[in-house]
């Protein structure tokens, strides 16, 4: 096996035991990016050498004589090769957003979870590559390239976070963070074959995300399995001062919610999440997965949802207004792009937005001004309010009864580069399943629980507000009967 085969666990073990050291893990991992990374084009930018040199300080403490006193070296993530996408400030590292208006933009900053992951003691092997500004599902919307799914290199690999995700799937790192305003990790862990989970609304600080829509924007890991991604969430997880929204509140050893059985828990299955045009594959995926759960002791009951078909409908009107507004500030004045050429300060402002911003920011711009503007202000982002509430109480009424909400995570599995490229409502139409959840803030989970055509289905676990362990606990049963989370990508 190849160092960089391990889950984070495993490595995390072997480090701790001194089988291998930091500069090895890191080594190996940037060979892999190396051998594959042409073909998937995962990473925007490659930090080869800053990797190098936190291994070597990691490997320094480790093996040094103060090394048990470390509180850095006590975290099963320090000298774990990682990898964040490129909507993080990361301090003295190129930010882009996937955006050729910040194409030079390098923060003074860190995030608060790139913050944490470095006092954690983790290696930062890059930035990965996603649609700009976090629009879009198949990462194809990026200024630079389009990113290429592991398991058929010819299909896209989701998004917005496809750069995290097939940097996961394709072994170039140990685990990766994304962010997801309406399905931006579960949608392409599903389509990866990979775990995504989206936290709780507050669960995880934003600041120093950069924002695309502040009301539904949530940070959460990439990882190959559940404990895995509970290793990740106990580093990221808390309250934050510098984040307004974050919660206050006690933080759990997420680990300790994973139990290989289900008995005593309730689910949810939703039946207005078997939608039209779902792949006849990923259904029956998902009802095999179900019929798992039951044998694992969960009780499974059909419910409805009624409000959820408003929910595609009412995230593109409050998702591009929360837009329009954050994305006022890309001017050319203080920093990234701006053309110099300009004759007047207007035109200036004008053309270095017009230069700047693609095609799918600019349309989704517009959808946000004109549903802010005088006259449609009522009609349009008010009433879509309104419907958010309605979405948002469906959610509180199942959780009255039961544990957790179960579906699929994505209603097709990975579509050809280029197929819906021309077709915005398709593309949005990808999103369908995992958006109600971004308008409620419950955390969700997707974990590979089949194939179809050879590519991975991924189902999704929803929990109540704070109600991380349950989704983990639901996913970790499921993958520990399972072997799904096993399987690789023919690279």
């Amino acid at each position: 096996m190849e160092l960089y085969d391990l889950t984070l666990k495993e490595a995390s073990e072997k480090l701790r035991k001194h089988e291998v050291s930091s500069l090895e893990l890191t080594e190996a991992q940037l060979r892999r990016i190396e051998e594959v990374d042409e073909k998937v084009k995962a990473y925007l930018s490659v930090t080869a050498d800053l990797a190098l040199q936190q291994a070597r300080l990691v490997d320094a403490s480790m093996y040094g004589e103060a090394s048990s006193g470390s509180s850095q070296l006590r975290s099963p993530l320090a000298g774990i090769p990682m990898a964040l996408k490129d909507v993080f400030s990361t301090r003295g590292v190129r930010t882009t957003c996937g955006s050729k208006i910040l194409e030079n933009f390098v923060p003074i900053y860190d995030a608060t979870v790139a913050q944490r992951l470095k006092q954690a003691g983790t290696i930062l092997l890059g930035k990965t590559n996603m649609d700009e500004f976090a629009m879009g599902s198949s990462t194809e919307n990026s200024s630079y390239f389009p990113t290429h799914n592991p398991w058929d290199l010819e299909t896209v690999p989701g998004g917005s976070s496809g750069g995290s995700s097939a940097a996961v799937a394709a072994r170039e790192c140990f685990f990766a963070l994304g962010s997801d305003t309406g399905g931006s990790i579960r949608q392409p862990a599903s389509l990866c074959g990979v775990v995504g989970l989206k936290p709780t609304y507050g669960r995880v600080s934003r600041y120093g995300l950069v924002a695309f829509a502040s009301s539904l924007d949530h940070v959460g890991p990439f990882t190959r399995t559940v404990e895995d991604c509970a290793l990740v969430m106990n580093c990221l997880a808390g309250h934050d001062e510098r984040d307004s929204t974050s919660i206050n509140a006690p933080v759990p050893d997420y680990t300790k919610a994973l139990i290989p059985d289900l008995k005593g828990i309730r689910l949810a299955l939703p039946k207005e999440y078997f939608v039209e045009g779902m792949d006849p594959g990923v259904e029956q995926a998902v009802r095999a997965a179900v019929t798992k759960l039951e044998e694992l002791g969960a009780e499974v009951d059909e419910v409805s949802m009624p409000h959820t078909k408003y929910a595609l409908s009412t995230y593109y009107i409050i998702a591009p207004a929360e837009a329009s507004a954050n994305l006022a500030r890309y001017d050319g004045v203080k920093y990234g792009l701006s053309d110099v050429d300009a004759q007047t300060m207007w035109e200036s402002f004008f053309q270095t937005r017009d230069k700047g911003f693609g095609k799918e920011v600019k349309r989704r711009i517009m959808i946000g001004t004109y549903a802010l503007s005088s006259g449609y202000y009522d009609a349009y982002y008010i009433k879509a309010q309104k419907a958010r509430t309605m979405i948002k109480g469906d959610f509180d009424k199942v959780y009255e009864k039961f544990d957790a909400i179960i579906c699929a995570t994505s209603p097709t599995v990975a579509f050809k580069i280029g197929a819906k490229a021309n077709d915005p409502l398709a593309m949005y139409l990808s999103d369908v399943l995992t958006i109600a959840a971004n308008m409620s803030g419950v955390p969700g989970i997707s974990v590979p629980c089949g194939f179809s055509e050879g590519l991975p289905v991924g189902l999704q676990i929803l929990g109540p507000v704070l109600g991380e362990e349950k989704v983990l606990r639901v996913a970790y049963a499921y993958e520990q009967a399972t072997n799904w989370h096993k399987q690789n990508p023919p690279l």
